[in-house]
């Protein structure tokens, strides 16, 4: 059955953070607006399956945490214990209330949302289908948003109760005794810090030499050191061989890069080793948009295909996998569209946070980094153990690690983990934008007592002035 067609200036196929900000942006400037979206609620891969549940579940081990503690700040607490089916209510009221924020925005700025598959039958027309009904949505303009989903391995591909993804984490009813994650990026290093203050025997397992791989080698090993301290068991440099399900839970096989086997027994294997963009099945082939062999789409600096009036944004195309830079993108592609003054990104500037504990955030470019583009660099940092509020907070593992230019003191990359660092990390990125010099830094007077100070004694170590260590 076909449904009446509409016409609109903009359709955007895809809910997400950058669906749903590109369709705010696209009403804002006068566009009428529709939005696709496959799943029941709003919200996409970060709101429903990524970024906010999984913080759920951060903050849930983090007051577990605390309150196993809290006599070391004067506080008695009793019986503590972990109510996992209250963790998973709290998760899901979290979800819902966020995705109804989605929905009120939708139809605050009178955008137009159709449930179901959407669909390109040809660059100014979207199918939607929704069982047996098929809409037609004439458009000017589409904004490809079609996001990612985790990426199964071949050798053992999940099954959602042994061999499990980060969707299926999100979903268990009760925590097993033990885990093998594979896969040490933010989603592995994020599911091994839930998994072990939940007291869940969890072994992090990365092929790579460093943990956190993206991140500045300083701060990776601050953070492994931090985690085998937690009693986490880290592997680098080491791969799976093979995984196979037995009446125990999964038998996880090992070699490290100097040919060292390891049999692991657990019961269940999380893997969590990246993720492809959703590109296949959605009508690009009607259109000249370019996909590589990866799957992602093509796309110029603002965000648009070799098919002029078709964009895309987010995980679909190659750029970092991170709600804030969907959100950023899907602004860009639609002022963009809309003829409105507008700048491509700088993906240099793009902070990254990964929410474990201790946490950790940068944004700019690493050590190693600056010296590959021929910067000649001074670094300075500051260790969380001599900032009086990480004492009062009880949380003094970490640093804050600055990289300059030598010889301009320009302020290259900020690298953070410790006590909220994901939200120190903002005046760092407005630093960056600003251009401001390390010195400039120096001069900006900070409040005291607070974490933000150890941003400015980093600043203090480049200069070799150091105050508080």
């Amino acid at each position: 059955m076909t449904a009446p067609n509409h016409s609109f200036d903009v359709v955007i196929i895809g809910a997400g953070p950058g669906g749903y900000v590109a369709a705010i942006r696209a009403a804002q400037l006068g566009l009428s607006t529709a939005i696709v979206e496959k799943d029941k609620q709003l919200g996409g891969t970060c709101l429903l399956r990524g970024c906010i549940p999984t913080k759920a579940l951060l903050e849930s081990a983090a007051v577990y945490e605390q309150a196993k503690h809290a006599a070391d700040y004067g506080v008695v607490v009793s019986d503590v214990k972990l109510d996992y089916e209250g963790v998973r209510k709290y998760k899901h009221k979290i979800v819902l209330k966020s995705a109804k924020g989605v929905e009120y925005l939708m139809n605050k700025n009178k955008i137009r949302v159709f449930n179901g598959l959407g669909f390109i039958e040809h660059p100014r027309l979207v199918s939607v289908t929704n069982g047996d009904t098929k809409t037609q949505l004439h458009t000017k303009f589409i904004v490809v948003a079609t996001g990612s989903t985790p990426r199964d391995i071949p050798l053992f591909p999940t099954d959602g109760v042994h061999i499990i993804n980060s969707d299926h984490a999100l979903e268990l009813t009760e925590l097993p005794t033990s885990i093998v994650i594979l896969g040490a990026g933010a989603v592995g290093v994020e599911f091994a810090s839930i998994m072990a203050r939940f007291g869940v025997e969890t072994t992090l397992v990365e092929m790579l030499p460093h943990i956190l791989p993206m991140e500045d080698a300083t701060i990776s090993a601050e953070l492994e050191r931090a985690l085998r301290a937690q009693k986490i068991t880290v592997k680098t440099n080491t791969r799976c061989e093979r995984a196979t399900v037995n009446e125990h839970g999964v038998e996880v096989k090992l070699v490290d890069t100097y040919g060292n086997h390891t049999t692991l027994q657990a019961e269940k294997l999380l893997v969590a080793v990246g993720r492809r963009p959703l590109s296949a099945g959605i009508g690009l082939e009607n259109t000249r948009a370019v996909v590589d062999k990866g799957g992602y789409i093509e796309v110029n600096g603002f965000l648009q295909t070799a098919e002029p009036n078709v964009y895309a944004i987010g995980d679909v195309i190659n750029t970092p996998w991170l709600a804030h830079v969907a959100s950023a993108e899907g602004i860009v592609a639609v002022e963009h569209l809309a003829g409105h003054a507008t700048q491509p990104i700088n993906y240099d500037h793009i902070p990254s946070c990964t929410y474990c504990e201790p946490e950790v955030a940068s944004v700019g470019l690493t050590e190693a980094q600056a010296r590959e583009r021929g910067y000649e660099v001074k670094v300075g940092s500051f260790p969380f153990a001599a900032s009086g509020k990480a004492r009062i907070l009880g949380q003094t593992e970490g640093l804050v690690k600055i990289v300059s230019d030598a010889k301009y003191g320009e302020l290259l990359g900020v690298h953070i983990i410790g006590p909220r660092a994901t939200e120190l990390i903002a005046e760092a990125c407005v630093a960056l934008r600003g251009e401001l010099t390390t010195e400039e830094l120096v001069r900006t007077i900070h409040a005291h007592p607070t974490l933000s100070e150890s941003v400015m004694e980093a600043a203090h170590g480049v200069l070799g002035s150091p105050i508080h260590i």
